[in-house]
């Protein structure tokens, strides 16, 4: 038998937002989404969490260190498994409505884009971030 405390000291932590927002043009919804130039990916917004880190808190600063904007969390999204650099990964992930912010490009992300849902999901690298997409309209009922 094993013990939580056993698996979580193998399996990698992390939390991040699947960040959203009114369109200041039309109003309609749009998604943000990262770009990391050392994987040439599109991803949400995510990061490693900090040793004995609140998964939420963690989660709102790697939204914030990433993208500059601050965000109002909302419900908490279906969790990430899969394998990364050989360890397993654990991804916590919740809704949250960006407020005021601004980017500033950086090591770890050079762009980010504000999306269309549908375009959001098309722009995603991996497939298991576009059931993110899904459960964010899900959650605003939207879907």
């Amino acid at each position: 038998m094993t013990d939580r405390n056993d698996t979580n000291d193998t399996t990698v932590q992390a939390a991040g937002c699947v960040l959203w927002r009114r369109s200041p043009v039309d109003g309609e919804l749009e998604v943000c989404l990262v770009h990391r130039p050392k994987y040439d990916d599109w991803s949400h917004p995510k990061g490693k969490l900090k040793r004995d880190e609140d998964p939420l808190a963690g989660a709102l600063r790697e939204v914030e260190e990433e993208t500059g904007y601050r965000a109002v969390p909302g419900a908490e999204l279906p969790t990430v498994h899969y394998v990364a650099n050989g360890r397993p990964k654990q991804v916590r992930y919740w809704a949250a409505e960006a407020l005021e912010g601004v980017f500033t490009p950086n090591a770890e992300v050079d762009r980010i884009l504000w999306l269309p849902p549908t375009a959001a999901r098309a722009r995603l690298t991996q497939p298991r971030d576009r059931t993110l997409v899904d459960a964010l309209l899900n959650q605003l009922h939207l879907a």
